[in-house]
């Protein structure tokens, strides 16, 4: 397997919609170009969290607004609104106690089932990693299209192993190489999966110059600039910190791969992202008002020159 050309997706929760955007962008961008689509202009794809279900999406052949229809439609199957949260903390409250997630899954279970039926990891139209982290034995999990011992898992077992993240949602059991495992979100490991992307690239072809052939497209699904004052960060405690860790190791994670595919890709690196206004930023709010301000500032984002330039000059290299 070649993978000079790698697609990476970061997690984000219902920010992903802002990646299928971005993703219809580029799809233009190599239209205009004369280029294949996206799966005919990358040879791996790989996504954490949220993008692991875009990048699992577009292995099977969906097309970027097709993915973001099921963030607009089913968002609320996925993240559901107060009144169903608190009948589900309800009925789990003595099997799971008061510290029970946000969330109990089923939603989100449903709406991969309904996305990828009985389709395989396997059956992907081009090679694909995506992220998770087992708890039972501390260690990163990627899985990978083209790993024998991965082809025959469920594509939708495999989505939620990589969504799982603590406080939102209950860890996903799943036996994966002989080993029962405990999947948390692949965010932990890597919420930016470029990393991880370009190591497998390297490895599976000996021939990359990574300063000359590798090209990578990483699309982030909006960079968080909600500040955490010097007062709260010295006097939290565990219970305040318990969803805010989140968000912290995700951007603190993705802004360090991001820093790691620079250096090591330099010209042929490109990354669509940018920062979010405070209150776009919750990965689970699902209010017709936030999904319309994000996929306006997604769309805004196109339209800039440097944005623009950047997308035209990545159609020219893949």
């Amino acid at each position: 397997m070649k993978a000079r050309r790698i697609l990476s997706l970061d997690g984000g929760g219902i920010r992903g919609i802002v990646s299928c955007r971005w993703l219809a962008g580029v799809e233009d961008a190599l239209r205009d170009a004369a280029k294949p689509g996206l799966l005919g202009s990358f040879d791996l794809l790989a996504g954490s969290s949220t993008g692991a279900l875009v990048a699992c999406a577009l292995a099977i052949g969906l097309a970027p607004e097709q993915i973001a229809e099921v963030y607009r439609s089913q968002r609320h199957e996925i993240f559901p609104g107060l009144a169903e949260r608190l009948w589900s903390r309800t009925t789990r409250l003595i099997s799971e106690g008061v510290s029970a997630p946000r969330y109990d899954g089923r939603g989100l279970d449903r709406v991969l089932k309904q996305v990828f039926g009985d389709t395989r990891l396997g059956q992907t139209q081009v090679p694909l990693m995506v992220t998770s982290y087992d708890t039972q034995s501390r260690t990163p999990v990627i899985f990978k299209s083209f790993k024998p011992e991965h082809a025959d898992l469920p594509m939708w077992e495999v989505c939620r192993a990589s969504s799982s993240a603590p406080t939102y949602f209950p860890a996903h059991a799943m036996t994966v190489e002989g080993q029962h495992c405990a999947l948390i979100d692949g965010g932990l490991v890597a919420n930016n999966p470029t990393a991880c992307a370009i190591a497998e690239a390297l490895r599976k072809d000996a021939g990359v110059d990574r300063s000359q052939d590798l090209v990578v497209l990483s699309v982030g699904t909006g960079q968080r600039n909600r500040p955490i004052p010097l007062k709260q960060a010295r006097e939290w405690g565990a219970l305040e910190w318990a969803i805010p860790i989140i968000d912290v190791l995700f951007d603190g994670n993705t802004d360090s791969v991001d820093y790691i595919a620079r250096q090591l890709v330099g010209d042929g690196y490109f990354r669509l992202q940018t920062e979010l206004l405070i209150g776009l930023d919750d990965l689970d709010d699902t209010s017709a008002t936030n999904i319309a301000a994000l996929e306006i500032m997604a769309t805004r984002y196109l339209q800039q020159a440097q944005t623009q330039d950047q997308l035209r000059r990545l159609a020219a290299m893949v």
